[in-house]
């Protein structure tokens, strides 16, 4: 599914106008990315958590030349589901 997608789904569901139903959908993209770039962590409840972690630095292998390399810190975002979201996935 893509942002398309959704949009469509937000005019299908809710009878919104195709540019209001992607107002909508890019305003809540849109916090959500302020949001964990603030590096702060998303809860939805019923969907799961997103959640920012921080890499350590750490060394690293080049696996064309076997050089080694540094591998800067950087932020990672984890994706954890809801068990409402699993039991919806697996039709229990």
């Amino acid at each position: 599914m893509t942002k398309v997608d959704i949009i469509q789904v937000v005019h299908d569901k809710l009878g919104y106008s195709k540019k209001d139903s992607a107002t909508i959908v890019e305003s809540v993209f849109d916090i959500m990315k302020e949001t964990l770039a603030s590096g702060e962590d998303l809860k939805i409840s019923g969907f799961g958590n997103l959640v920012v972690k921080e890499k350590k630095a750490r060394k690293g292998r080049n696996p064309q030349t076997g050089e080694e390399i540094e591998i800067s810190k950087r932020r990672v975002l984890t994706f954890k589901s809801s068990q409402v979201l699993r039991r919806a996935m697996n039709r229990e």
